[in-house]
């Protein structure tokens, strides 16, 4: 979009000098209890004590670990797509939490963010300007916000993980542009990963398509290799670095998910020490799959 486009979120000026919220600031909620998981459910090394335990999983996967992750992502993106119809108005961010670890523990896995590192809840709800690692609480979604719904799941031994954004109620132009863009660089870093291409083609891919619409990338915060391990190898950076001249190999497994803004890049963490916020309060958008590199390709594991 050129410079002299107007502004999306209908408020006649320039886009360009236009990327104050649109409604007030998020705000913490009450968060309820810690929820447990029963204990014939299969549970990760974090599950007790809060911190994954040292070690470092190999970022190209075996053919059994494949397997086991493809049955554990198919169960994350069902779990995804069934929250995602609960979005509306009135509805809090905790109810969505609920229905999310029923929904793991129906399908005998254990929901992944529960006490990894501490975190509090079974999936991560971020609102608005957050641009990830929300905390459910009793906040109730409003018309016109967009909430992101990151869900992982770990089954038979492996995570799988995957999130989505999504619009409540009627949602203003600039906001679902956003949102739009925001898939379609997902979209873009998938087409981009590939064996034998360099890993920040990736990044390169996913930069171009959020600059050309006049959108910034998150940069604090980035994909992951998964598999045995939450979080591993190979750390996979939304935007073009340079020196990440990292080969893609057949057997590798990681997230792509970009965040994009509508305007600063940077964030500040609330004293929760998780909820990640724009600086200057714009809206951002994600959407994440988990992918393995193919012979010819990628397979994208957590399609529903």
């Amino acid at each position: 979009m050129k410079s002299n486009d107007p502004c999306w979120c209908g408020s006649g000026q320039k886009y360009k000098r236009c990327h104050k919220p649109l409604e007030r600031p998020v705000r913490p909620g009450t968060i309820s209890p810690m929820r447990s998981v029963p204990p014939l459910i299969g549970r990760p090394p974090y599950a007790d004590t809060g911190e994954p335990p040292p070690g470092r999983e190999p970022a190209v996967k075996s053919a059994e670990v494949v397997e086991r992750m493809r049955v554990a992502c198919r169960v994350a993106a069902e779990i995804l797509r069934d929250a995602g119809t609960l979005v509306a108005p009135g509805v809090t961010t905790d109810e969505i939490d609920i229905a999310v670890h029923e929904a793991t523990i129906a399908r005998g896995a254990y929901p992944s963010p529960l006490n990894y590192h501490g975190y509090p809840k079974s999936v991560c709800t971020s609102v608005n300007e957050v641009i990830c690692h929300g905390i459910p609480d009793d906040r109730p979604l409003e018309d016109g916000d967009i909430v992101n719904i990151d869900v992982t799941a770990y089954l038979d031994g492996v995570h799988g993980d995957t999130n989505a954004t999504f619009l409540v109620g009627e949602v203003d132009k600039g906001s679902r542009r956003l949102v739009q863009i925001t898939r379609e660089c997902l979209d873009r870093g998938i087409a981009a990963a590939k064996p034998g291409r360099p890993l920040n083609e990736i990044g390169r891919a996913i930069e171009h398509h959020a600059h050309a619409h006049d959108l910034s990338v998150i940069r604090t915060f980035v994909g992951h290799g998964i598999g045995e391990q939450f979080h591993g190898e190979p750390s996979v950076p939304h935007y073009y670095e340079p020196r990440l001249t990292t080969v893609l190999e057949p057997g590798m497994v990681f997230t792509i998910e970009p965040m994009i803004a509508m305007g600063d890049h940077r964030e500040r963490i609330w004293s929760d020490g998780w909820t990640a916020v724009t600086v200057d309060g714009s809206r951002t958008a994600q959407f994440e799959h988990t992918i393995l590199i193919t012979d010819t390709g990628n397979e994208v594991l957590t399609r529903a």
